[in-house]
């Protein structure tokens, strides 16, 4: 599908590369760019959010490019985003509207589907018109009495219903996860969860440390499923159990945020983060910034947290380990392609397990476990290879 990108600068945070980022999430969705149109606003105009100037330039190389849609690098309001339409004659996406297709696109799980309808439910609610406005609704008279209630109130109605019973199947999910986080509790399971920017490299990661065989590609929102495995590191803790997430990207939408609560709660009940960060990226910094904003959000910016520099190889970066001034580590310059640093992020990972209060390790002495730890297929370097836990936890939007 031919599209034009339409961004305004507003003079805040990097705009090109909000563009450029505009651009990965419109070729995740299956369209095609074409054209880039851009202007310079204080202030988003309340009919047309770009003026009515600036619409028509765009509603010009609509026509000489032959585009059959346009993506707004922003929110548009429902007014808004109607009074584009009926000027440019072509559909009018906007930010929030691009990300929800691309998780509908990618939900492969039972609960990922139900969280995505959630949201685009919860988002299509605001963006209702009026239709069939010729049944009125009570008239005097006989036969001439209308349903009672026009289309548009229907389509509320049905849509709020709708909304109840996907928020129930949810909330029973979610209690199927607490009574599986309970039992890795009470075992003394390490817990840690990956987190980070969409396409930093988390998924990559979490294929070389547990050779999942998770789903990777060079694109946003590559994999929405959160997959746990757990991986033996050592007589010292034993097994851990690791959680690779779902990626973040800026202004993620509030309805995702507030629809993969279940999901994220993987997160937020985590006893490490392990941020995985693009080493490479010229943004990177406002990158991890997002990223904690959404962490404060779901309630997990608590959590210890260990910066994971990835990418190196394409940073021209050594793998090394930083510490910070109480001597905890900090941050660990790895590549997950290549493999280099992963021993020492692997060794952060056992310190950081050694020092968490409470913890008990399940294979800590061999001597007095007769079973000792499963040996998968695989192996690495320092024990067995991960296995599925009890059930591999999918939970993302498929």
């Amino acid at each position: 599908m031919r599209a034009a990108l339409v961004g305004v600068d507003f003079g805040a945070g990097d705009f090109d590369a909000s563009l450029e980022e505009l651009a990965l999430l419109a070729h995740s969705a299956g369209a095609e760019p074409i054209t880039t149109i851009t202007a310079k606003r204080s202030s988003p105009d309340s009919a047309y959010f770009i003026g009515s100037g600036k619409a028509d330039e765009v509603a010009q190389a609509c026509v000489a490019e032959q585009v059959e849609i346009v993506i707004f690098n922003h929110a548009l309001s429902p007014a808004q985003q109607r009074n584009l339409e009926k000027r440019l004659n072509v559909r009018v996406l906007d930010r929030t509207s691009l990300i929800l297709d691309i998780f509908a696109q990618r939900a492969q799980s039972h609960e990922g589907k139900l969280q995505v309808e959630l949201a685009q439910l919860q988002h299509l609610s605001t963006r209702l018109i009026r239709g069939w406005t010729h049944l009125e609704r009570q008239k005097g008279g006989i036969g001439l009495r209308g349903p009672g209630e026009t289309q548009l109130e229907t389509d509320r109605r049905l849509i709020g219903e709708r909304v109840k019973a996907l928020r129930a199947r949810l909330a029973k999910l979610r209690k199927q996860h607490e009574t599986q986080r309970r039992s890795r509790g009470r075992t003394g399971t390490f817990s840690v969860s990956l987190v980070g920017y969409t396409n930093a490299g988390k998924s990559t990661l979490f294929n070389a440390m547990t050779k999942a065989g998770v789903y990777v590609a060079n694109q946003l929102f590559a994999t929405l499923d959160t997959t746990s495995r757990r991986v033996y590191l050592g007589e010292e803790v034993g097994n851990v159990v690791i959680s690779d997430t779902v990626g973040f990207v800026r202004e993620l939408p509030h309805q995702l945020v507030a629809a993969f609560r279940a999901t994220l709660e993987e997160t937020i009940h985590a006893d490490l983060l392990l941020h995985v960060v693009d080493g490479a990226s010229p943004v990177r910094m406002e990158q991890i910034e997002q990223v904690n904003l959404v962490l404060k959000e779901i309630g997990a910016d608590h959590i210890p947290q260990i910066l994971v520099w990835n990418k190196i190889d394409a940073a021209r970066l050594e793998p090394a380990v930083e510490r910070d001034e109480y001597g905890k580590i900090s941050r660990v310059f790895i590549s997950a392609r290549s493999g280099a640093g992963l021993d020492l992020l692997r060794d952060a990972i056992v310190e950081s397990a050694k020092s968490a209060p409470g913890l008990t390790y399940q294979y800590a002495n061999k001597e007095q476990d007769d079973a000792g730890p499963e040996m998968p297929d695989a192996e690495t370097a320092d024990g067995p290879q991960s296995e599925s836990i009890l059930t591999s936890t999918n939970v993302g939007p498929r």
